[in-house]
C-alpha cells in the first residue's frame, strides 16, 4: 500500500528519517525543523487509508434533489378556459395593482401593525401557513368565528389577510419563500379563498425580472392550479380563481406555454 501511495502522490521534497534525540516527545510543539518533519511523518502514518464521512441524514432532509416536471399545464377541460379578452383584462388590472403596490410600499411599510400581528420568520414554513390560512384551516378544526363587533375577528383562527401593511414588509426572499410554502400546501390540500388571496398578493409583490428560483416556482404553481382545476365542477367559483392565477403566470410573467389557449 505504501508503494501505491508513493506512486499516486509522489513527494515533492523527499525527506528521510530524522535522527532525533531519545527524549523527543511528539506531543509537544516542535523546537527544530527536524522535530517538525518527524512529527509530520508520525501524523501521516496514523492516517487511515480510507476515511468514511459521518453524515447526519436529518441535516439533508430539506436539501434533497427533486425531480421537477418541465411539462406544461393540464389543458383546461371543455368550458373551463377563459376568453382571451378576460385574460387581457386581468393582466391589465394586475399590472395596475403592482404599480400601486410599488408606489406606496414605503408608506405602508411604516404603518404600525395591530398588536396581534406577529409576522413569522422567513424560514418558518409551518408558521407562515398558519399565519396566512389560519389555525382553523391548518389544523382542519371547526372553529366558531364570532360575529360580535365588540370581540372583533380572530385572525389567528381564520388567517391574516394580505394587507399592504404586511406584504410591504416582506423582502423578495420572504415573498419567494412564502409563495413556495403555499404552493406546497396546494399540492396536498384544497384550494380556498384565503389561499387564493395570498397567492395573488404574493405574485403582485414578485419583482421582475424573475430570479431563477422564482421562475421555476411560479411555473410549478400554474401547473398545480391546472391540476386542481381539472378536478373542480365547472360552475364552482374556485375555477375562476384558478384561471386567474394560471393567466397571470402565463401572460403577465411571460410563461406563454402555460397560458390557456385563447377562446
Amino acid at each position: 500500500m505504501e508503494s501505491a501511495v508513493e506512486e499516486l502522490m509522489p513527494r515533492l521534497l523527499p525527506v528521510g528519517d530524522c535522527d532525533l534525540t531519545e527524549d523527543f516527545d511528539p506531543t509537544v510543539p516542535p523546537r527544530t525543523p527536524q522535530e517538525y518533519l518527524k512529527r509530520v511523518q508520525i501524523e501521516a502514518a496514523r492516517c487511515p487509508d480510507v476515511v468514511v464521512a459521518q453524515i447526519d441524514p436529518k441535516k439533508l432532509k430539506k436539501k434533497q434533489t427533486v425531480n421537477i416536471s418541465l411539462s406544461g399545464c393540464q389543458p383546461a377541460p371543455v368550458g373551463y378556459s377563459p376568453t382571451l379578452k378576460w385574460q387581457q383584462q386581468q393582466v391589465a388590472q394586475f399590472s395596475t395593482i403592482r404599480q400601486n403596490v410599488n408606489k406606496n410600499r414605503d408608506h405602508w411599510k411604516t404603518q404600525q401593525l395591530d398588536s396581534n400581528v406577529a409576522i413569522p420568520r422567513s424560514e418558518d414554513e409551518e408558521a407562515w401557513k398558519k399565519f396566512c390560512l389560519g389555525e382553523k384551516l391548518y389544523f382542519e378544526t371547526a372553529v366558531q368565528v364570532s360575529s360580535d363587533d365588540n370581540e372583533g375577528i380572530d385572525y389567528v383562527q381564520i388567517g391574516f389577510p394580505p394587507l399592504l401593511s404586511i406584504v410591504s414588509r416582506m423582502n423578495q426572499a420572504t415573498v419567494t419563500s412564502v409563495l413556495e410554502y403555499l404552493t406546497n400546501w396546494l399540492a396536498n390540500k384544497e384550494f380556498t379563498p384565503e389561499l387564493g388571496r395570498w397567492l395573488y398578493a404574493l405574485l403582485a409583490c414578485l419583482e421582475k425580472p424573475l430570479l431563477p428560483e422564482a421562475h421555476s416556482l411560479i411555473r410549478q404553481l400554474a401547473r398545480q392550479c391546472s391540476e386542481v382545476r381539472a378536478l373542480e365542477n365547472k360552475d364552482d367559483e374556485k375555477v375562476s380563481a384558478l384561471n386567474l392565477i394560471i393567466c397571470l403566470v402565463g401572460r403577465y410573467f411571460d410563461q406563454h406555454d402555460l397560458a390557456d389557449e385563447a377562446t
